[in-house]
């Protein structure tokens, strides 16, 4: 019997590998003699990275640069086995776990050090970039990771802008000149599971901003301030950014990539599915056991699990999803055809779910597979 063990991570407890290898062992003591393929994967947010290095036997480097409060991080990147992709994970240097929460601003946080990564992944001669933009503690449009990359933005007087969203709002001027970017040799695409465009009342602030320490009184400057930089870019780009679907991904970075580097928006699930050649591992398997934290009505709109559910109907083989807990909507994932959903929250509290979630997933993994 072959199985396919493809989890997500189970945010704030267990890496997508860590998660892979706690359910293959409760597979593995449930059926000694099967066939298990362990394939990590992500949606563009936390284990981008990891999913795709460990996939393709690539690795992985570490460079230090700017975090979302212009002080030094050391942030870490992917080649993929080739050595002609990298990935990056934005919030690697502009992630919202950079940043204390007494401390959250989205007026001021930058994507700064995004740009420094990509500046890095540029010196490995790569024909691709893959960004995944989740988990941001930004909301500036990109400006500051294309700041880093040499392009200028300044004021009506001529005065540099300086870092974060709200500075947008003072924007004139575009000066591209300086881009150190070989646009057209390099194809740089955006994985993220949001459709969410630039400004509006769907937009990078009115939606995201609040989770990054947003205020009311904020939320309304920040989309004034994209909403001003999405009127100035097509005056020096020739392209219109501001109702992008997925533009207001990270905060707008998605938005500000697209302009800049000609970035395409892909969802993270599928990019990541194809990147590790998920349909042909797929083949004589006999059952795909998935999983993530929380499985919830979201979950089917561009999650880890709604991706392989989709790929796997195509080979007409059976997914079981496992998940640290259930919300509510996840009976939705029946109807559209998972063949179970099983929780470590069936047969232990929240608190006892983190504190010994490797052990608990094994566990539910192995009592899933005897009684499936």
């Amino acid at each position: 019997m072959k199985v396919i063990v493809a989890p997500d991570s189970f945010k704030g407890t267990l890496t997508a590998a860590e998660a892979a290898a706690a359910i293959a062992a409760g597979v593995r003591e449930a059926i000694p003699d099967a066939d298990i393929v362990e394939l990590p994967l992500a949606d563009g947010g936390e284990g981008t990275v990891d999913a795709l290095v460990s996939a393709t036997r690539g690795r992985k480097l570490t460079r230090r640069v700017h975090g979302p409060l212009m002080e030094p991080v050391d942030a870490t990147y992917g080649l993929l086995g080739a050595n002609e992709t990298a990935v990056i994970e934005m919030s690697a240097a502009a992630g919202l776990g950079l940043v204390p929460p007494d401390r959250r601003n989205p007026l001021i946080t930058t994507t700064y050090g995004v740009g420094e990564l990509i500046e890095a992944a540029l010196t490995h001669n790569v024909r691709k970039i893959i960004i995944g933009v989740g988990g941001s503690a930004t909301n500036d449009g990109g400006a500051g990771a294309l700041w880093a990359l040499g392009v200028r933005f300044v004021d009506s007087g001529g005065v540099e802008l300086g870092p974060g969203g709200a500075a947008l709002a003072d924007l004139a001027r575009i000066d591209a000149s300086g881009l150190r970017f070989p646009r057209g040799a390099v194809d740089v695409v955006v994985a993220c599971d949001v459709r969410n465009a630039l400004i509006g009342p769907e937009g990078a602030s009115a939606v995201y901003g609040p989770q990054k320490g947003a205020t009311p009184e904020m939320v309304r400057i920040l989309d004034g301030a994209l909403s001003n930089y999405a009127k100035v870019i097509p005056k020096y780009l020739n392209k219109n950014v501001g109702d992008l679907p997925g533009g207001g991904a990270a905060g707008g970075l998605a938005a500000g990539l697209a302009a800049f580097l000609d970035a395409r928006i892909e969802p993270g699930a599928d990019l990541v599915l194809d990147a590790v050649g998920f349909d042909d591992r797929l083949r004589d398997a006999d059952l795909i056991v998935t999983g993530e934290g929380r499985i919830d009505r979201q979950t089917l709109y561009g999650k880890t699990i709604a991706g392989v559910l989709r790929r796997a109907q195509a080979h007409r083989i059976p997914v079981i999803a496992l998940a640290g807990c259930i919300g509510e909507g996840a009976e939705d994932l029946k109807s559209a055809g998972l063949a179970g959903i099983f929780a470590l929250t069936e047969f232990a509290s929240k608190e006892e779910s983190i504190r010994n979630a490797a052990d608990l997933l094994k566990r539910l993994a192995y009592q899933t597979i005897l009684t499936f």
